[in-house]
């Protein structure tokens, strides 16, 4: 019995001690499950803190946040100017709730500011965020208040120049096209003009009319959007490409041009059939020759062809913050014959928007340094305190500093004795490349007017890049209206440039 007894209480005990054990277990587990909690608590707070820091802007412009509703119908909308001082966009009304927008330039600056209904724009959708907001004080809110005074949100202050846009605009006339001018050193964009355009004024009566019509395109920015055959501005791609594959020298390159090249049953033609005669690569380089480039595009090892094509941006997304078209191109490791042949001129399947065709032109004038294309230059209260800049920002290295050395070269002779002798000026050298891109598969003839470049070629401002749809030859359609914007701007900046360096 008293075994029984002994036998019993150890039990007793043991059982005890277990379940002291499984207590300490489950307190430790709670414990450890509430640290965790804790922990992932405060990693998603700071998490969230950090992301809404970091998305600010993308999340006060989504559709849903009521904050961004309930500012714009306190507040009248903030002034856009130019970055010269001139006002492009403001509103007006007695109410805010009610207000009006007006753009006093009606079609001249359509795509580049944009509009703030239906959607929002250009200028209009990438600074909506700062012109809701308001940096001026409380206490000149309350005076306004007080005074039965509307509050005005911060003013938005545009990189762009309303001369150069003048000129741009006039001058593409009732040509479909686009337009864009930008500073190679800080990307600053001074003009972007895309045509057919509409006046935001009236963009409330047009918008059902547009949306009604599936064939207008009034509302597509070309320069950002377009998406066209870069003809034989593709070859300074071209040439980049040849560069790498043959030790970054031209020097012993030779071609004898008959007006077509022929090879594995594919012809390619010279535009209207010319025949250049015994060429070296300058030369090619210069006065366009389609055989030549085609001659030099079957050598090519597809796989690097391809490398250069995804270094210079395509088949991705741009650098911008506002919507852009991706470019395209059909090089890849398993392109045929027909299809290189036509890369290598700029046709075939080939596209690209004027937007990139300029980014890559910046990168060759600013020592292969790519800067990223903007708008907005800063942010200012009503008061007049600088409430942010955007300052210049590098987006990447396109080429090394001797590629760009040498297609400024090639592309310098382009304006001396090529495609784009019209471009020539006392006041300033020139660096360029024209295209002729044909766009029809049963008219040869039909064909959109290229032209892309900078200046000056020893010290580039400014790069220029115009697409006219339709027109026909770059150098005779495209290249008169670059002189205008350069003449425009160097009259403005005048330099001292020798000319016959």
């Amino acid at each position: 019995m008293k075994k029984t007894r002994k036998t019993q209480k150890n039990q007793n005990k043991e059982l005890a001690l277990k379940a002291e054990k499984h207590m300490k277990q489950s307190k430790l587990a709670i414990i450890v499950s509430g640290v965790s909690v804790c922990i992932l608590f405060v990693c998603m707070s700071i998490y969230m803190v950090k992301y809404s820091a970091a998305h600010e802007i993308e999340m006060f412009d989504n559709s849903y946040n009521s904050y961004a509703i309930r500012l714009s119908r306190e507040y009248l909308r903030g002034t856009i100017y130019s970055g010269d001082g001139e006002v492009l966009a403001y509103s007006e009304g007695e109410e805010a709730a009610s207000q009006h927008r007006v753009y006093p330039y009606g079609n001249m600056f359509a795509h580049a500011i944009g509009y703030s209904t239906h959607g929002r724009m250009g200028v209009e959708s990438a600074a909506n965020y700062y012109l809701l907001n308001y940096h001026s004080g409380l206490n000149n809110i309350a005076h306004a208040t007080a005074e039965s005074e509307l509050v005005t949100a911060d003013s938005v202050y545009t990189t762009l120049d309303t001369s150069l846009q003048q000129v741009a605009f006039d001058s593409l006339g009732v040509y479909k096209g686009a337009v864009i001018i930008t500073e190679v050193e800080t990307g600053r964009i001074l003009a972007m003009v895309s045509k057919p355009d509409f006046d935001p004024n009236n963009i409330d009566t047009l918008w059902e009319e547009f949306m009604n019509d599936s064939a207008s395109t009034n509302l597509l920015n070309r320069v950002t959007q377009g998406q066209y055959p870069p003809g034989s501005t593709f070859k300074i791609i071209t040439t980049l490409e040849y560069l790498r594959e043959n030790d970054h020298s031209y020097s012993g390159y030779h071609f004898n041009c008959g007006g077509s090249f022929t090879y594995d049953g594919d012809t390619i033609r010279c535009y209207h059939g010319t025949v250049h005669g015994s060429i070296d690569f300058a030369t090619s380089f210069a006065k366009s020759c389609n055989s030549s480039f085609a001659n030099m595009g079957v050598s090519f090892d597809r796989k690097s062809f391809q490398k250069t094509l995804d270094g210079l941006m395509f088949e991705e997304e741009l650098p911008y913050d506002l919507p852009s078209a991706v470019s395209h191109t059909a090089v890849n490791e398993d392109t045929d014959t027909h299809n290189i042949m036509q890369a290598s001129i700029g046709q075939g399947q080939d596209s690209i928007s004027p937007l990139h065709m300029n980014m890559i032109t910046c990168a060759i004038a600013n020592k292969g340094v790519l800067m990223k294309p903007h708008l907005l230059d800063r942010v200012e209260s009503e008061s007049g305190s600088v409430v942010t800049t955007f300052k210049p920002e590098e987006a990447g290295r396109l080429m090394t500093e001797e590629e760009s050395a040498q297609l400024t070269e090639l592309m310098t002779e382009v304006v001396k004795r090529g495609t784009a002798t019209r471009l020539q000026d006392d006041r300033y050298t020139a660096a360029g490349k024209t295209g002729s891109a044909e766009f029809s598969s049963t008219v040869k003839d039909d064909s959109h007017a290229w032209f892309t470049g900078f200046a000056p070629a020893e010290d580039p401002k400014i790069a220029v890049t115009i697409i006219i749809e339709g027109a026909g030859s770059g150098g005779e359609y495209a290249v008169p209206i670059a002189k205008r914007m350069f003449d425009q701007y160097f009259t403005v900046n005048p330099v001292t440039v020798d000319a016959e360096e």
